[in-house]
């Protein structure tokens, strides 16, 4: 536990990705194998589940540090994250745990689910008095459910491949499903991922050990700039597949052994989420790996992704939902056909063996796009969303089926239109995470219910929040109708942060009410209807565009223009 700890500071102090994987190598160097298994786990990606209720582990610190309970929360207030506090209040350690991370996992933490909280009190406060206070920030994190660590699974797998001299590709392909949360990490299964390969292999063709197991996901860069240069920077449009790029959940379709698997981009494994799917794969030969968009499909065309959302966190799929929200999945890629990794031929091939696996099947191929230019390809995006779709997705004829967001292999690129965008009131604010704990960094955004009559009338509404008034039925007030948290520099964050802690009006444990001053620009990629907020609206994977000093207040956006945006889409 004391080398994951001190692991986890190393990497939250430093924003260098060099120094990330050498941290990552040290501590695989060092780590026992039951210890690195979990390391693995936790850092590509593994969510740990939470075993004791965060206000429980606030509760028992207080009392361990015999502090009431205005200072214990304006200790929160000042920290951010609750974790940090926990572990900055707790008096000094007088023990010190020699425990492994495996040990602390399975002998303690994860005994700990269902316990009521008699039990559970004096188990941890033993364990604080075993560890210093990044032991004691760890120990929150993975006990509360909330590890969150700054870096990325490729990171990981180039830290084990430097460690065990294992092709980083093959290291990416052992990986896949590792963080499938019904196995838990052994040290078999770490061992595994850097053993050398028997045949001296260095590439990533060798054959699942798993007959469900996935292949990594090929990913595609971001392509902008102004489509007169495209032929200079892409060549012709004949040297490219173009295809829509879809508003689903990107999928795998594995066929082994006489079993179907159905696997997310996230890795995790949505089998029974989607009979369908199974349904449609099980005529497929054995040997047979899909990559595709999962999609709800209805009258011919996709559905929106907020049908689709409602299938992705059901454990049990009822009737009532098959018949709601009906899926399906859209092939665009023949990862393995007779047990034979295709990842190497280019995609022109890839696409001709796909075609002949799916004539005349159940699953569908997703239809390849044709103009004479790259203007008429513009032409083409520009009816994106009359579609139902985020733009196209350009795919050299050369390719082959790279590892992760990669050129090396080739190129797939993503032009996805432009953003929708609305002006909005910045009206709630709360501390980040990780290194930008302690400054204000995700945000609550608000448009007019409808538009002031002048600036006179919008301040008369500032001046009433600021009194803590409450907004009265009928009259001009600010509704709240997203939250978004990237999009600014640190040095943006830093001068809002200051903005945010001059003009609170309340605090509501970590969030702070603002007096609104600030109007941004949002952008964001879907929009729908929802039941659930206040707006009547949901927006998706809003971020902020940018910061709109030029634009009073009483000139930020309204609920018709997100409706009118709604209509639009």
């Amino acid at each position: 536990m004391k080398q994951f700890a001190q692991l986890y500071a190393q990497l939250d102090a430093t924003t260098s990705t060099k120094a990330k994987v050498e941290a990552l190598q040290r501590y695989f160097g060092a780590a026992p194998a039951p210890d690195a298994a979990w390391a693995v786990y936790f850092l590509a990606g593994g969510k740990p589940r939470q075993v004791v209720p965060m206000a429980l582990l606030a509760e028992l610190a207080r009392e361990e540090a015999g502090l009431p309970g205005w200072l214990f929360d304006e200790c929160y207030q000042a920290v951010g994250d609750l974790a940090e506090t926990i572990a900055l209040v707790l008096p000094l350690a007088d023990g010190d745990s020699a425990l492994g991370l495996a040990d602390w996992m399975e002998q303690r933490l994860l005994p700990l689910r269902g316990l009521p909280p008699a039990e559970v009190a004096p188990r941890v406060r033993a364990w604080w008095r075993e560890l210093d206070a990044t032991g004691r920030f760890l120990l929150a994190k993975l006990v509360g459910g909330g590890f969150r660590v700054g870096v990325s699974r490729l990171l990981v797998q180039r830290a084990l491949a430097g460690h065990s001299g294992v092709d980083a590709k093959r290291i990416a392909q052992r990986m896949m499903g590792y963080t499938d949360g019904r196995q838990l990490p052994t040290a078999a299964r770490y061992q595994a991922l850097v053993a050398q390969a028997a045949d001296g292999e260095g590439g990533a063709g060798e054959a699942p050990a798993d007959p469900g197991q996935p292949y990594p996901f090929f990913l595609a860069h971001q392509l902008d700039g102004p489509v007169g240069e495209f032929a200079a920077r892409l060549g012709p449009t004949s040297d490219w597949q173009v295809e829509w790029k879809y508003d689903g959940i990107r999928g795998q379709v594995v066929k082994r052994a006489g079993r179907v698997w159905v696997w997310s981009r996230g890795e995790d494994l949505v089998t029974d989420r989607f009979p369908e799917i199974v349904a449609l794969a099980q005529p497929l030969p054995d040997g047979t790996v899909l990559d595709g968009e999962i999609l709800v499909w209805q009258d011919g065309r996709p559905g929106p992704f907020a049908l689709l959302q409602q299938r992705i966190g059901r454990k049990t799929v009822t009737k009532k939902v098959l018949a709601d929200a009906p899926v399906s999945f859209l092939a665009y890629d023949l990862l393995e056909a007779g047990g034979q990794d295709l990842r190497g031929l280019p995609q022109h091939a890839r696409r001709a063996r796909l075609e002949a696996v799916l004539a005349g099947g159940t699953i569908p191929v997703s239809p390849v796009e044709t103009a004479p230019d790259w203007a008429g390809f513009a032409d083409l995006r520009a009816r994106s969303r009359a579609q139902s779709v985020e733009g196209l997705m350009l795919k050299h004829r050369e390719a082959a089926y790279g590892t992760g967001r990669t050129k090396a292999e080739g190129t797939w690129w993503k032009w996805k239109i432009d953003p929708m965008a609305i002006d909005c009131v910045l009206v709630y604010a709360q501390a980040g995470h990780g290194r930008r704990a302690s400054v204000y960094t995700d945000y609550t955004f608000a448009v007019w219910n409808r538009p002031p009559a002048d600036a006179a009338e919008a301040e008369a509404v500032l001046e009433a929040i600021a009194r803590r008034e409450p907004p009265q039925p009928g009259a001009l007030q600010l509704v709240p109708f997203a939250k978004a948290y990237s999009g600014l520099t640190d040095a943006e964050f830093r001068q809002v942060d200051a903005v945010i802690r001059r003009s609170t009006v309340e605090k509501f444990g970590p969030v702070r009410s603002v007096r609104p001053s600030l109007v941004f620009e949002l952008g964001f990629e879907g929009i729908q209807r929802s039941g659930r907020h206040r707006s009547g609206i949901a927006v998706r994977f809003p971020r902020m565009l940018r910061i709109r000093h030029d634009k009073p207040l009483h000139e930020a956006d309204t609920l018709a223009h997100l409706e009118a945006l709604l209509q639009a889409a």
